[in-house]
């Protein structure tokens, strides 16, 4: 079998005529060698270099080939492989010769290929569309603007015209290291190649790009892993706002808590929702005789009573816990269920007297639903805190406590504002928003949910050992 070499212009003009050409001699893909020209000649002369051709058009055999053929044909032509050339003519081949349903074939090796080459167009022209950041430049004759881009493939041709609709009265060059794109407002052409020392690498408008950029980033849809599939870092360097990127990431935890406790506020205010009946006064006793009376919102429907806090008034440490239980309600007591039991057991093993401390709760109603005869705990939403945390802020104000301990994550969020992480949070004394200093620790009722008795035992020192920090503050 002789093989051909067939050297032809590197675009998909060239191809087809040289295609067209071969499929004229009845030149199956195995006969074929494609080379690009202006790429390293094979050596030792091993193929034949065939001529061009010269058949007029009118006697030229006439092949018919889908049209969506010629639509990847003319992505798969920007694609950097070597082999995109000989891929398109293996698959011209078996079109015109006995199968023409090929490119419906979806496990066909060949069209597999086709089609991978077809998308990884398709995805480089998006980004390309994406990424590329002009930067102005002033000349004599005004403002240019100019951009740096790094495709993977072939695809300044291919993309440009999209930036030719989007940016018509704005004279602009893309500039890459493969070819590179012109456009005067008229007319629009194409030229080698440059390095990338040729683009500009700042300008004056960045500034307020920056600050609109991190105005509008939404530190709530934040996903790491997908923003780098989307935005891939080898695109970073060209991006302007990356510079931002760490910053805006950093900040982003604080900022979404942020936006939680607004958008928290925000709904409570929409709702039918009321204010407390806070007394100004700072006298325990009238506080507690005034929240008796608190409909504030609809958790008093269905408990027993309200429950306030009880300890001494100028305790030096305050506990904070979730809501009163079934018997808390039923007794008008904090903490005196299967819960407070526990407390009482870890604060005695702390060394740490309960009567030397105010306890409370964040939620002054029982939230409940009921389970056959039984009333089943309900944790507070986000909304029935927010009513409730003027109670616990008037009670800190009258005691103005040196250390306020949160049990649990709804005692955390009603004394900070927004959701706090426990477990992360643990242990360490902090600045508490209401004066003094704060620790967050687990709810005893935490424990008693545990899986098993080590499990149980674990969490239970662990939570005494939280508790110790109280010892010398009494």
């Amino acid at each position: 079998m002789t093989i051909e070499q067939i050297t032809f212009e590197p675009t998909l003009a060239g191809w087809q005529r040289s295609a067209r050409h071969a499929l004229q001699l009845g030149l199956s893909p195995d006969e074929i060698v494609w080379h690009a020209a202006g790429s390293a000649q094979p050596d030792l002369g091993l193929f034949q270099e065939h001529a061009a051709d010269t058949t007029p058009a009118s006697q030229a055999p006439h092949f018919k080939v889908p049209r969506s053929f010629l639509i990847l044909a003319q992505n798969v032509a920007c694609h950097s492989s070597e082999i995109r050339w000989a891929l398109l003519y293996r698959v011209l081949w078996r079109l015109t010769h006995g199968e023409p349903k090929l490119l419906e074939v979806a496990m066909d090796q060949d069209v597999h290929l086709l089609r991978e080459m077809d998308s990884a167009i398709r995805r480089d022209v998006h980004k390309m569309h994406a990424f590329v950041r002009f930067r102005e430049v002033r000349t004599e004759d005004g403002i240019y603007s100019v951009a740096w881009f790094e495709p993977e493939h072939h695809i300044i041709e291919l993309s440009a015209s999209f930036f030719v609709d989007r940016f018509a009265s704005m004279r602009w060059s893309i500039l890459t290291p493969d070819r590179c794109a012109h456009w005067d407002t008229r007319e629009l052409r194409f030229t080698e190649g440059v390095p990338r020392t040729a683009a500009p690498t700042d300008d004056a408008v960045e500034k307020l790009w920056l600050a609109y950029y991190s105005h509008i980033f939404n530190p709530a849809r934040l996903k790491l892993q997908k923003m780098q599939a989307d935005m891939p870092k080898r695109y970073w360097p060209n991006l302007p706002e990356t510079a931002a990127l760490p910053s805006l990431i950093q900040k982003a935890p604080k900022r979404v808590e942020h936006m939680l406790a607004t958008s928290e506020r925000r709904k409570v205010q929409e709702t039918d929702f009321s204010t407390p009946p806070v007394p100004p006064s700072a006298d325990l006793r009238q506080l507690q005789a005034a929240a008796k009376t608190c409909q504030a919102c609809p958790l008093w429907k269905n408990a027993s009573c309200t429950v306030f806090g009880e300890g001494p008034a100028h305790a030096r440490i305050v506990l904070i816990g979730e809501q009163p239980g079934d018997q808390e309600d039923r007794a008008g007591k904090p903490f005196v269920g299967p819960a407070g039991q526990l407390l009482n057991r870890a604060l005695a093993q702390a060394g740490v007297d309960r009567a030397a401390l105010y306890v409370t709760n964040a939620v002054k109603h029982f939230k409940w639903v009921p389970r056959g005869k039984r009333r089943m705990h309900d944790t507070p939403n986000a909304k029935e805190i927010l009513v409730c945390r003027p109670w616990l802020e008037a009670e800190l104000r009258a005691i103005q406590p040196d250390l306020t301990v949160c049990l649990g994550g709804t005692a955390a969020h009603s004394l900070f504002g927004s959701p706090v992480r426990v477990l992360q949070e643990r242990g360490r004394l902090q600045p508490s928003p209401c004066g003094g200093q704060a620790l967050v620790t687990v709810h005893p009722s935490s424990l008693l949910r545990l899986p098993d008795k080590a499990a149980q035992e674990k969490g239970y020192q662990q939570f005494v050992d939280d508790l110790r920090l109280l010892a010398n503050r009494q």
